[in-house]
């Protein structure tokens, strides 16, 4: 290569060859092609230099327009997050690269940096459009906020889960999250028109009755309507579970995937179960006791 031409950020080298009868074989090659001394004198090749056939480069890649070099790098045990993190570290403090030299960090952990960009829109968004949903379906704040509430009990099964299983966090797991979110959400929303419509029968009965409901009536309402959801909450789970369960111990290809999609709505179902029934019913009550207390409820 006897100089470079540039084209915009690209970078070509200009070679120059001898012709192919001179440049075929090794010992041609040391006999014919002539190399000026110091003194303006032609000599062979062969006599200053030992020509051999050896493999080079396989292959010259380039990203942007620059020669670049990959170094693969296979994580086991441990999240790309904080991998990634700590070779970071590691690198600035033992590495010292020439001038126009530099490192990035591509493959799997640039692609789950995108995701996490993406997802910091996205959670906040689905959190929103849940809590419009739930708004409009009771028209009171109150009831929004319970299950709202709600929410973060149920993901604690997940959490467990994942731990218990050794998984890292990441992208699918964050998805599995999501729809987590969506489906205690929903269960928890049932919960509310249960025990919204057992409480309205015994308001009906007091009025009829000629009296203001207390809260012994409020506490056997809340039982009513809890006892009612036993069935259809533990249809829910027992069908969302026989459907994941599979998925998790699941083996081939995407499977690691989709058992990191299932753990967080497996583990999730199951906190979500002792939620629904045991907290949602006794926040309810919390909040119409003390409606009940400053004579909001008649």
């Amino acid at each position: 290569m006897v100089t470079t031409t540039v084209e915009g950020r690209e970078r070509y080298g200009v070679t120059v060859r001898y012709p192919r009868e001179l440049r075929s074989d090794p010992e041609q090659i040391a006999r014919q092609v002539l190399v000026p001394t110091m003194d303006g004198a032609m000599i062979p090749l062969g006599q200053v230099a030992k020509v051999v056939v050896a493999k080079g480069t396989p292959g010259i890649r380039t990203e942007n327009g620059l020669l670049s070099a990959y170094i693969y790098v296979d994580i086991r045990e441990r999240d790309i997050g904080s991998y990634v993190a700590d070779a970071r570290k590691a690198v600035a403090a033992q590495v010292k690269f020439p001038s126009g030299y530099f490192v990035t960090w591509s493959g799997q952990f640039e692609n789950m940096e995108h995701a996490i960009e993406k997802m910091k829109v996205v959670i906040p968004v689905t959190l929103l459009i849940i809590f419009l949903l739930l708004y409009l379906n009771f028209r009171r704040i109150t009831e929004t906020v319970i299950v709202m509430l709600s929410v973060p009990f149920a993901l604690v099964g997940g959490v467990w889960l994942l731990w218990w299983l050794g998984y890292n966090l990441s992208v699918a797991v964050a998805v599995g999250f999501i729809a987590l979110a969506g489906v205690a959400a929903e269960t928890g929303v049932i919960m509310l028109i249960y025990l919204d419509h057992a409480w309205e029968a015994v308001k009906i009965q007091c009025r009829a009755e000629a009296r203001q409901p207390g809260v012994a009536d409020l506490y056997a309402a809340v039982m009513e309507g809890a006892v009612e959801r036993v069935r259809p909450k533990m249809m829910t789970v027992v069908a969302i579970m026989a459907g994941l369960l599979p998925i998790m111990w699941g083996t081939g290809t995407g499977s690691e995937v989709m058992s990191r999609i299932a753990a967080p709505m497996v583990g999730g179902m199951i906190s979500s179960t002792v939620l629904t029934l045991a907290v949602i019913p006794a926040i309810y009550a919390l909040v119409k006791q003390w409606r009940i207390k400053r004579g909001l409820e008649n």
